[in-house]
Protein backbone atom coordinates (compact mmCIF):
# COMPACT_ATOMS: atom_id res chain seq x y z
CA UNK A 1 0.00 0.00 0.00
CA UNK A 2 3.07 2.36 0.75
CA UNK A 3 4.34 1.51 -2.35
CA UNK A 4 1.07 3.10 -4.53
CA UNK A 5 0.96 5.82 -2.13
CA UNK A 6 4.70 6.56 -3.54
CA UNK A 7 3.70 5.65 -7.13
CA UNK A 8 0.68 8.11 -6.80
CA UNK A 9 2.72 10.84 -5.11
CA UNK A 10 5.27 10.52 -8.08
CA UNK A 11 2.93 10.80 -10.78
CA UNK A 12 1.17 13.94 -9.17
CA UNK A 13 4.60 15.86 -8.67
CA UNK A 14 5.17 15.09 -12.37
CA UNK A 15 1.59 16.23 -13.55
CA UNK A 16 2.34 19.42 -10.68
CA UNK A 17 5.79 19.94 -12.95
CA UNK A 18 4.00 19.87 -16.22
CA UNK A 19 1.70 22.40 -15.68
CA UNK A 20 3.83 24.25 -13.77
CA UNK A 21 4.62 27.68 -15.18
CA UNK A 22 8.62 27.77 -15.51
CA UNK A 23 7.90 24.40 -17.28
CA UNK A 24 5.69 25.36 -19.50
CA UNK A 25 6.85 25.67 -23.62
CA UNK A 26 8.21 29.20 -24.40
CA UNK A 27 5.94 30.79 -26.96
CA UNK A 28 8.83 32.21 -29.72
CA UNK A 29 7.29 35.39 -31.49
CA UNK A 30 9.23 36.94 -34.33
CA UNK A 31 8.10 41.20 -34.94
CA UNK A 32 8.44 41.13 -38.78
CA UNK A 33 8.31 44.46 -40.81
CA UNK A 34 9.35 47.79 -41.38
CA UNK A 35 10.60 50.93 -39.35
CA UNK A 36 7.24 50.80 -37.33
CA UNK A 37 8.49 46.97 -36.04
CA UNK A 38 12.52 48.03 -36.12
CA UNK A 39 11.85 51.06 -33.07
CA UNK A 40 13.73 53.98 -36.02
CA UNK A 41 14.36 56.93 -33.73
CA UNK A 42 14.22 55.35 -30.79
CA UNK A 43 16.21 54.15 -27.89
CA UNK A 44 17.14 50.76 -27.04
CA UNK A 45 14.22 48.71 -25.81
CA UNK A 46 11.84 51.04 -26.35
CA UNK A 47 10.56 49.43 -29.97
CA UNK A 48 7.10 47.91 -30.16
CA UNK A 49 8.55 43.93 -29.81
CA UNK A 50 10.64 44.96 -26.91
CA UNK A 51 7.81 46.96 -24.93
CA UNK A 52 5.21 44.22 -26.02
CA UNK A 53 7.50 41.33 -24.73
CA UNK A 54 7.74 43.22 -21.63
CA UNK A 55 4.42 44.29 -20.93
CA UNK A 56 3.20 40.36 -21.70
CA UNK A 57 5.55 39.10 -19.23
CA UNK A 58 4.37 41.36 -17.03
CA UNK A 59 1.02 39.90 -17.09
CA UNK A 60 3.13 36.03 -16.37
CA UNK A 61 3.02 35.30 -20.32
CA UNK A 62 6.10 32.57 -20.95
CA UNK A 63 6.92 34.82 -23.88
CA UNK A 64 10.07 36.16 -26.14
CA UNK A 65 9.10 38.35 -28.85
CA UNK A 66 12.69 39.30 -31.34
CA UNK A 67 12.84 41.91 -33.39
CA UNK A 68 13.34 41.17 -37.16
CA UNK A 69 12.05 44.92 -38.47
CA UNK A 70 14.36 46.67 -41.01
CA UNK A 71 13.51 50.18 -41.51
CA UNK A 72 12.27 51.57 -45.11
CA UNK A 73 11.58 47.52 -45.65
CA UNK A 74 8.97 47.09 -48.54
CA UNK A 75 6.88 44.15 -48.73
CA UNK A 76 9.37 43.05 -51.74
CA UNK A 77 12.36 43.82 -49.29
CA UNK A 78 10.59 41.48 -46.59
CA UNK A 79 9.73 38.40 -49.16
CA UNK A 80 13.23 38.13 -50.07
CA UNK A 81 14.70 37.96 -46.41
CA UNK A 82 11.84 35.95 -44.72
CA UNK A 83 13.53 32.47 -44.78
CA UNK A 84 16.60 33.96 -42.90
CA UNK A 85 14.82 36.19 -40.52
CA UNK A 86 11.88 33.71 -39.01
CA UNK A 87 14.07 30.89 -37.68
CA UNK A 88 12.17 27.35 -37.99
CA UNK A 89 11.67 27.03 -34.30
CA UNK A 90 9.03 30.09 -34.32
CA UNK A 91 5.57 29.65 -33.13
CA UNK A 92 4.32 32.76 -34.20
CA UNK A 93 4.92 35.86 -37.08
CA UNK A 94 3.59 39.78 -36.20
CA UNK A 95 3.65 40.22 -39.75
CA UNK A 96 3.78 43.91 -40.19
CA UNK A 97 5.15 45.33 -43.81
CA UNK A 98 3.17 47.62 -46.73
CA UNK A 99 3.15 50.78 -45.14
CA UNK A 100 6.28 51.73 -47.17
CA UNK A 101 4.54 50.57 -50.67
CA UNK A 102 2.48 52.64 -49.82
CA UNK A 103 4.23 55.77 -49.07
CA UNK A 104 5.91 55.03 -52.12
CA UNK A 105 2.35 54.19 -54.38
CA UNK A 106 3.63 50.83 -55.38
CA UNK A 107 0.86 49.04 -56.70
CA UNK A 108 -1.68 47.32 -54.04
CA UNK A 109 -1.58 44.48 -56.43
CA UNK A 110 1.98 43.60 -56.12
CA UNK A 111 1.85 44.79 -52.09
CA UNK A 112 -0.93 41.97 -51.86
CA UNK A 113 1.05 39.37 -53.91
CA UNK A 114 3.97 39.34 -51.65
CA UNK A 115 2.24 39.26 -48.67
CA UNK A 116 0.58 36.48 -49.85
CA UNK A 117 3.88 34.53 -50.85
CA UNK A 118 5.02 35.43 -46.77
CA UNK A 119 1.70 34.23 -45.29
CA UNK A 120 1.74 31.42 -47.71
CA UNK A 121 5.71 30.62 -46.95
CA UNK A 122 4.83 31.08 -42.96
CA UNK A 123 1.82 28.02 -42.86
CA UNK A 124 3.97 25.90 -45.06
CA UNK A 125 6.46 25.98 -42.82
CA UNK A 126 3.62 25.56 -39.93
CA UNK A 127 4.39 28.82 -38.01
CA UNK A 128 1.29 30.93 -37.43
CA UNK A 129 0.73 34.52 -38.17
CA UNK A 130 -1.20 37.59 -37.09
CA UNK A 131 -1.04 40.04 -39.85
CA UNK A 132 -1.01 43.62 -38.41
CA UNK A 133 -2.71 45.75 -40.84
CA UNK A 134 -2.21 49.42 -42.46
CA UNK A 135 -4.57 52.22 -44.50
CA UNK A 136 -3.85 54.29 -46.97
CA UNK A 137 -3.32 57.70 -46.98
CA UNK A 138 -6.22 59.83 -47.71
CA UNK A 139 -4.07 61.99 -50.49
CA UNK A 140 -3.27 58.39 -52.60
CA UNK A 141 -6.92 58.79 -53.67
CA UNK A 142 -10.12 57.23 -53.14
CA UNK A 143 -9.61 54.57 -55.53
CA UNK A 144 -5.86 53.49 -54.39
CA UNK A 145 -7.44 53.48 -50.76
CA UNK A 146 -9.99 51.17 -51.72
CA UNK A 147 -7.58 48.85 -52.74
CA UNK A 148 -5.10 48.94 -50.35
CA UNK A 149 -6.98 48.74 -47.75
CA UNK A 150 -8.77 45.58 -48.92
CA UNK A 151 -5.70 43.33 -48.78
CA UNK A 152 -4.76 42.88 -45.22
CA UNK A 153 -8.51 41.60 -44.52
CA UNK A 154 -8.47 39.60 -47.93
CA UNK A 155 -5.42 37.70 -47.28
CA UNK A 156 -6.62 37.21 -43.78
CA UNK A 157 -9.87 35.43 -44.66
CA UNK A 158 -7.75 33.63 -47.27
CA UNK A 159 -5.11 32.23 -44.65
CA UNK A 160 -7.46 32.29 -41.34
CA UNK A 161 -5.40 34.25 -39.58
CA UNK A 162 -6.00 37.07 -37.27
CA UNK A 163 -6.01 40.27 -38.59
CA UNK A 164 -5.07 43.49 -36.13
CA UNK A 165 -6.82 45.96 -39.11
CA UNK A 166 -4.29 49.14 -38.34
CA UNK A 167 -1.24 48.62 -36.09
CA UNK A 168 -0.75 52.35 -35.60
CA UNK A 169 -4.56 52.43 -34.25
CA UNK A 170 -4.78 55.03 -31.32
CA UNK A 171 -1.62 57.09 -32.81
CA UNK A 172 -1.80 57.90 -35.73
CA UNK A 173 -2.60 61.70 -36.68
CA UNK A 174 -1.80 62.44 -33.17
CA UNK A 175 1.36 64.79 -32.74
CA UNK A 176 2.01 63.67 -29.34
CA UNK A 177 2.74 60.57 -30.17
CA UNK A 178 5.02 61.22 -33.02
CA UNK A 179 8.42 61.57 -33.82
CA UNK A 180 9.06 65.06 -35.08
CA UNK A 181 8.74 63.72 -38.61
CA UNK A 182 5.36 63.08 -37.95
CA UNK A 183 5.31 59.72 -38.88
CA UNK A 184 7.24 57.43 -36.46
CA UNK A 185 5.67 57.07 -33.02
CA UNK A 186 7.52 57.93 -30.02
CA UNK A 187 8.20 55.83 -26.79
CA UNK A 188 4.78 57.51 -25.85
CA UNK A 189 2.99 56.30 -28.64
CA UNK A 190 4.80 52.28 -28.96
CA UNK A 191 3.43 52.48 -25.21
CA UNK A 192 0.02 53.29 -26.69
CA UNK A 193 -0.27 51.23 -29.29
CA UNK A 194 1.20 48.32 -27.45
CA UNK A 195 -1.40 49.00 -24.63
CA UNK A 196 -4.35 48.69 -28.31
CA UNK A 197 -2.72 45.25 -29.12
CA UNK A 198 -1.77 43.26 -26.14
CA UNK A 199 -5.79 41.83 -25.73
CA UNK A 200 -5.47 40.59 -29.76
CA UNK A 201 -1.65 39.26 -28.76
CA UNK A 202 -3.10 37.44 -25.32
CA UNK A 203 -5.84 36.14 -27.63
CA UNK A 204 -3.08 34.49 -29.89
CA UNK A 205 -1.04 33.37 -26.94
CA UNK A 206 -3.90 31.03 -25.66
CA UNK A 207 -4.37 29.74 -29.03
CA UNK A 208 -0.88 28.72 -28.47
CA UNK A 209 -1.39 27.57 -25.54
CA UNK A 210 -4.49 25.38 -26.30
CA UNK A 211 -2.69 23.89 -29.64
CA UNK A 212 -4.88 25.54 -31.91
Amino acid sequence: MAFKHLIFGLFAFAASLALSPAYAKTVKVVGFGDSLMAGYGLGPGEGFPEKLQAALQAKGHDVVIANAGVSGDTTSGGLSRLDWSVPDDTDLVILELGANDMLRGISPETAEKNLDAMLRQLKGRGIDVLLAGMFAAPNLGADYGDRFNAIYPTLAKKYDVTLYPFFLDGVAGDRSYALEDGMHPNAKGIDRMVERFLPTMEAELAKQRDGS
